[in-house]
């Protein structure tokens, strides 16, 4: 007898790096989306949206993470031989659209974007391939009025999107005092770029693997902690010790002696000299009120390669037991005068920041009092299948007082909706069937009441002296007595 052939059947499983959300946390994420979204508004940006894929060409090889397939992008070929890329950032879309409709936008260009970005990159814990990022840049103003706007804007963002202020810090540092180092280092040549690059991903670690990790990273190479080597960029002991001295030359608290020693280490240099002076004017025209959260931090670096100017990291800063414990970067941005000019030729002037919202959700989880759950609906039992029409119209009533309803739809077994009701974690069902119909009235079954007393009540005597977990009221009372329900529920909780 001959065997049958085994059918296949895939593993259902979500690929590494792309998580699927449910729920609160999602919920948490458009609710934030919309407040950042309301103080970019407030500033007199527009919003704008591009597509998620972009001729390959046009995206730019700018990412740090230049060992993966495609130099970090995820890519395909279109059937007219052209490569496409999913976007890795709302910037490079920005800079070509600003290009392709120069003519006719005003400038300066003033726009706010946000949507899931995909990098083609190593997935790790808080690390994922796909996230949302929200934007907002200004394209044709030159350093640093736009650059201290922008990190006072940052700073708005950040407490709009749940962060209280002294809880974070935005750190600014600038690319041209990095120019000023690489010529200190005699790396300043058009030949030495490759390795000014590797420098700069290694100097961009240092918050996360401190001097040691930096400095493998900096010479021979580094092993983590999965066993993958990562070749390092070979400088010299001297070299090293001098981009230490770099990245370790910020004076918490103290900007104008941060900005003492930078001119100590790079302020001969004409490239350094004229970065210092640009970090000087972004703490000055800072407001009074906006200066403690806005701070001179040398070893911010940001991995993207298209960055002229200033760059901004926004940090958590939570304090349990009284001990800072930094989680790192919850978003950037910076100043990228040449991306423009990729398609025009000349040079246009361009600051932004992006707000890593996947990130900023994540670290409001450590705080219990983060968002709140996702309010669970109401359930409209439909007992008979002819009804339907009348089932919906009671959750339809619900929904018009502003609850959430729904009307089950699986079938009119009532223990199974009972069940589904109680899986949904609803609050509270509707019941109408034939006899509550005749006598112009609904069920209302208090979900949450009825577990507490199956677990507290032992004997059925017990259960009909107790308070009753569902009650009969006119088919006109509908609304008001499920939220006399529901407000029971939260006053108990408060």
């Amino acid at each position: 007898m001959a065997k049958s052939k085994k059918e296949f059947r895939p593993k259902a499983r979500a690929p590494r790096g792309f998580p699927d959300r449910f729920g609160a946390g999602l919920k948490a994420e458009r609710e934030m989306l919309a407040r950042i979204s309301d103080v970019y508004e407030s500033y007199g940006f527009d919003p704008l949206e591009t597509s998620a894929f972009e001729y390959t060409d046009a995206l730019g090889k700018f990412l740090p993470d230049v060992d993966r397939p495609n130099e970090g992008v995820f890519s395909l070929q279109d059937d007219d031989g052209q490569w496409m890329s999913l976007r890795y950032d709302l910037t490079a879309p920005l800079a070509r659209y600003v290009a392709e409709h120069y003519d006719a936008l005003p400038k300066p260009f003033r726009r706010y974007a946000m949507g899931p970005v995909w990098r083609n990159e190593k997935p790790g814990p808080g690390r994922y391939r796909q996230f949302t990022q929200v934007d907002a840049d200004t394209v044709g103003a030159p350093a640093p009025h736009a650059d201290a706007e922008m990190c006072v804007l940052f700073a708005e963002v950040i407490e709009a999107a749940g962060i209280p202020p002294g809880d974070f810090v935005i750190r600014v540092s600038n690319r041209k005092i990095v120019d000023g180092l690489f010529e200190r280092l005699g790396l300043a040549a058009e030949e030495d770029a490759g390795r000014r690059l590797n420098v700069m991903r290694s100097m961009d670690k240092f918050d996360r693997l401190g001097e040691e990790g930096v400095r493998l990273l900096l010479g021979p190479g580094r092993k983590d902690d999965s066993g993958d080597f990562t070749e390092g960029a070979r400088l010299g002991n001297r070299e090293i010790d001098a981009v230490i001295a770099f990245l370790a030359s910020t004076v918490s608290g103290d900007d104008a002696a941060t900005l003492g020693r930078l001119g100590a280490i790079v302020g001969d240099s004409p490239a350094g000299a004229a970065g210092i002076a640009e970090l000087e004017a972004i703490i000055r025209q800072a407001p009074e009120e906006r200066r403690s959260s806005i701070v001179v931090d040398c070893s911010i670096i940001r991995g993207l390669e298209y960055y002229t100017g200033p760059v901004f990291e926004a940090d958590i800063l939570w304090r349990p037991d009284e001990e800072p414990v930094r989680l790192g970067s919850v978003g950037g941005g910076g100043r990228y005068d040449g991306l423009v000019k990729r398609f025009k030729g000349v040079e246009v002037p361009a600051v932004g920041i992006s707000v890593g919202v996947s990130r900023l959700l994540a670290a409001l989880e450590f705080r219990t009092d983060a968002f709140e759950p996702l309010t669970r609906p109401v359930v409209v039992l439909a007992l008979e299948n002819d009804r339907m029409p009348e089932y919906q119209a009671l959750a339809a009533e619900l929904r018009a007082a502003g609850l959430r309803a729904e009307v089950y739809l699986g079938g009119a077994n009532f223990a199974k909706q009972l069940k589904y009701a109680d899986k949904r974690n609803a609050p509270v069902a509707v019941i109408q069937g034939e006899d509550e119909r005749a006598k112009g009235v609904v069920t209302i079954k208090d979900l949450v009441l009825g577990a507490q007393l199956s677990r507290e009540i032992e004997d059925n005597a017990e259960w009909r002296e107790a308070q009753r977990a569902q009650v009969e009221v006119a088919r006109c009372d509908l609304v008001a007595e499920t939220m006399n329900v529901l407000d029971r529920h939260k006053s108990r909780r408060g």
